[in-house]
């Protein structure tokens, strides 16, 4: 029987200088619903608080420069106060002088459970492992927002891609999965240190020449942002030379296979086969939506 209650968040947040992100938090209970259904729609309103409204760094931003994204947590089972769960994670920023929001993360992460006990005081301290739902948000956050600084500037994420990794370190010590180099070789844990490694530091670049220096100047020359962009995916094909099948490779095409297909599709007239053959390299399992672009 699982044990019906209600769980009440408290939340410390220090004195803040901005909040960098504008997010969208929802819990998805369909495979638990019960007749309290209150416990998910309480840790909705609490997490969506608590990113919202904590400040991440020093930043100092105006609300419409808030990052936009989402986190998506689906339970799959809870008991007494264990949760099991899912959390779909994504982020996305504004074109320069257009409409467009362009995705730049877009990740699942499966190893996401913990534990919660009613009344509990969940507060997110950088030096110590209280809680791995805190935990985990925490470093959803600072990946966020690294993503976000590489886009506009050449390695400007590294600062908030330590602190996650800080707070991976620190979590280790909680003995859940997702957090240690031998769950896999795709979780938490690689995911912040190949974002800080200088073997996949043409990733941070590629990020940087495919907002900043592709799709920031369409407005003023269509021709030459497709060829940026085409530039950031030959740094892609250069780094998976050295490490093929990169986590990060994958990171990069979930969050972009269906934008790069739209703008290869129409005019002005750029290299596209030579694009559209090292896409069919370095990310095959896009195979069927390459081959959508015109040649």
């Amino acid at each position: 029987m699982y044990k019906k209650f209600l769980i009440v968040f408290i939340f410390i947040v220090g004195s803040a200088t901005a909040q960098e992100l504008n997010c969208t938090v929802k819990v998805n209970f369909e495979q638990v619903a019960g007749s309290n259904n209150q416990v998910f729609k309480t840790m909705e309103t609490a997490l969506t608080d608590f990113v919202n409204k904590t400040s991440w760094s020093s930043l100092k931003v105006k609300n419409n420069e808030r990052i936009n994204c989402s986190m998506f947590i689906n339970i799959n089972e809870y008991n007494t106060n264990q949760f099991k769960a899912s959390i779909q994670v994504g982020s996305s920023r504004p074109i320069y002088n257009s409409m467009y929001s362009s995705p730049i993360f877009n990740y699942n992460d499966k190893d996401f459970n913990f534990e919660y006990t009613e009344f509990q005081l969940l507060n997110f301290n950088p030096n110590s492992f209280d809680s791995n739902l805190v935990s985990v948000i925490a470093f959803y956050c600072q990946i966020i927002i690294g993503m976000d600084a590489d886009s506009y500037k050449l390695d400007g994420g590294i600062p908030y891609y330590e602190a996650a990794q800080e707070i991976c370190n620190v979590a280790q010590s909680g003995g859940y999965k997702g957090w240690n180099q031998g769950d896999t070789n795709q979780n938490r844990y690689w995911l912040v240190n190949n974002l800080l490694s200088n073997t996949f530091s043409q990733y941070r670049d590629a990020l940087y020449i495919y907002h900043f220096e592709g799709l920031d100047q369409m407005n003023k020359d269509l021709k030459l942002g497709k060829e940026k962009i085409i530039e950031a995916v030959s740094k892609l094909s250069n780094m998976e030379v050295n490490r093929p099948n990169s986590f990060l490779t994958r990171i990069f095409f979930d969050a972009k296979s269906d934008e790069i297909v739209s703008i290869f599709t129409g005019g002005p007239t750029v290299d596209n086969e030579s694009l559209v053959n090292k896409l069919y390299t370095i990310s095959p399992m896009n195979s069927s939506k390459w081959s959508e672009i015109k040649l």
